[in-house]
C-alpha cells in the first residue's frame, strides 16, 4: 500500500492560533484552562478551555455558525502552509466532529429550517464549498474517537487509491447543552482536571480545531508518515469503557502490526487520559496489555480540556512535534500516580530521541481507537 504523508497541519484553540504556536506555549506550560462564570453555560462556574466571544478571528460574514468559523480558520492555515489544492479531483475533505452546530438549537429561534442548519452535512457543506472542493465530504462522528478515526479514514482512502490528499478537520464548541450533558453524569471536575493523578475528579471541558492534510504523493518522502491505526469497541456501556482494557490493548497492537512495529519500537504515548476514574484506569490497563508500560506517555487535557471531536486531531498533532523536536510535552496536572497499573506519565518537559508515537482514545458506546505516526 501507499505511504501516506503529513503534509501540513494547524491547531486553533485558546492557546494559539498555528501548531507552532501551541506547541511553544505547552512548552512554557501555558493552559487555556480558567474558570468562568457564564450564565449561558451554567449557573455554577465551571472550569474550561474556550474562546473568548471576539477570539475566532475570521471576516467573512457570510459564515454566520461559529463552528463552520472555526473549521475554516484551522483548515486556511493549513493549506497556506502546503501546496494541496482543495479543487483537486484528487482531494477529500474529511470533518471530525461530535456536536457540530447543536448550540443553535440554544441561540436561534425554532425555525423550519433548523433541523437542517444542525445537521453535520450541512455544515460540512457550508466549508466545502467555501474552499471550493469538488468532492462531496465525509463526516466522521464517533464520540471521542472521532479525531483519531478521521485520520484513519482519510488514511484508508488514500491506500485505497481514491484521492491523493485528504484534508481532515476536527472541531467542537462548548456549549450548554454539552456542559450539561457531562454534568448530568457527574463527571466535571471542580478544578482544572488531574490526568492520571489519585485525586482527579473528572473531566475539564475545551474548545478548539484542527487540521491535518495527508497525501502519498512522493514529493513528501521526508515528512512524518501515518503508518497504521485500528479501532474497536467493547461493548461494555452507554458511557463506561471496558473494566479491562482488553479492547483497546487489542486497537493497539493491531496498529501496532499494521505499522509493521512492535511495542519495543514505540518512544511515545499520546494518551486520551481524561481524567475520568474509569478511562484512565481502563487506558493504563490496555497500555500494559499492549506492552508498553515502560514508554513515556503524556495526556494534553491539562492544557486544551477535553475538545470533543477536536481532541484526536490537536493531540495527535502536538505528538507530531514532539517528534519533530524531540521533546516530550508532561501531563499537566499529574502529580501521583491514581491507576492500579504501570504507566510511565511524564512530569517534565524531557528531551529525547523520538521516532515513532502512538495516540489512543476512547469514548462512549464503549469505542477505542489508536494510530501511529513515525518520522
Amino acid at each position: 500500500m501507499s505511504a501516506v504523508y503529513v503534509v501540513a497541519d494547524n491547531i486553533y484553540s485558546p492557546i494559539g492560533t498555528t501548531t507552532v504556536q501551541n506547541f511553544e506555549r505547552i512548552t512554557q506550560g501555558v493552559s487555556g484552562i480558567k474558570q468562568h462564570q457564564n450564565a449561558a453555560l451554567s449557573a455554577d462556574s465551571v472550569y474550561a478551555s474556550l474562546f473568548s466571544s471576539n477570539e475566532i478571528h475570521f471576516d467573512n460574514k457570510l459564515i454566520t455558525s461559529r463552528f463552520e468559523r472555526l473549521l475554516i480558520v484551522s483548515i486556511e492555515d493549513a493549506l497556506r502552509n502546503c501546496d494541496t489544492p482543495a479543487t483537486d479531483k484528487k482531494t477529500i475533505l474529511i470533518v471530525s466532529t461530535t456536536k457540530g452546530n447543536i448550540s443553535l438549537l440554544e441561540t436561534e429561534p425554532n425555525a423550519p429550517d433548523l433541523n437542517e442548519r444542525i445537521a453535520l452535512h450541512s455544515s460540512a457543506k457550508v466549508v466545502a464549498d467555501y474552499f471550493g472542493f469538488v468532492n462531496k465530504p465525509l463526516i466522521v462522528s464517533n464520540a471521542c474517537i472521532s479525531g483519531i478515526m478521521a485520520i484513519l479514514t482519510g488514511m484508508r482512502l488514500l491506500q485505497s487509491g481514491q484521492y491523493e490528499n485528504a484534508v481532515v478537520v476536527g472541531a467542537d464548541e462548548i456549549s450548554k447543552f454539552v456542559l450539561s450533558g457531562f454534568q448530568s453524569f457527574q463527571a466535571i471536575s471542580r478544578e482544572p482536571c488531574k490526568p492520571f493523578d489519585k485525586n482527579r475528579t473528572g473531566i475539564t471541558l475545551g474548545e478548539g480545531a484542527a487540521t491535518m492534510i495527508l497525501s502519498t504523493k512522493a514529493k513528501y518522502a521526508d515528512r512524518i508518515k501515518v503508518l497504521g491505526g485500528a479501532v474497536s469497541n467493547d461493548a461494555n456501556h452507554i458511557s463506561a469503557p471496558s473494566r479491562t482494557g482488553e479492547e483497546l490493548a487489542g486497537a493497539i497492537k493491531r496498529s501496532l502490526s499494521m505499522a509493521g512495529l512492535s511495542a519495543d519500537d514505540i518512544d511515545l504515548i499520546s494518551a486520551h487520559g481524561t481524567a475520568t476514574s474509569y478511562n484512565d484506569e481502563m487506558e493504563a490497563k490496555a497500555i500494559s496489555l499492549a506492552g508498553l508500560a515502560a514508554v513515556p506517555a503524556n495526556s494534553l487535557k491539562g492544557y486544551y480540556g477535553h475538545t470533543l471531536g477536536a481532541a484526536g486531531l490537536i493531540e495527535s498533532i502536538i505528538s507530531l512535534q514532539s517528534l519533530k523536536e524531540s521533546i516530550i510535552v508532561p501531563t499537566l496536572g499529574f502529580e501521583t500516580i491514581g491507576v492500579p497499573d504501570t504507566i510511565n506519565i511524564c512530569t517534565t518537559l524531557t528531551p529525547k530521541r523520538l521516532t515513532t508515537c502512538l495516540k489512543t482514545a476512547s469514548g462512549f458506546g464503549g469505542c477505542n481507537a489508536a494510530v501511529v505516526f513515525s518520522k
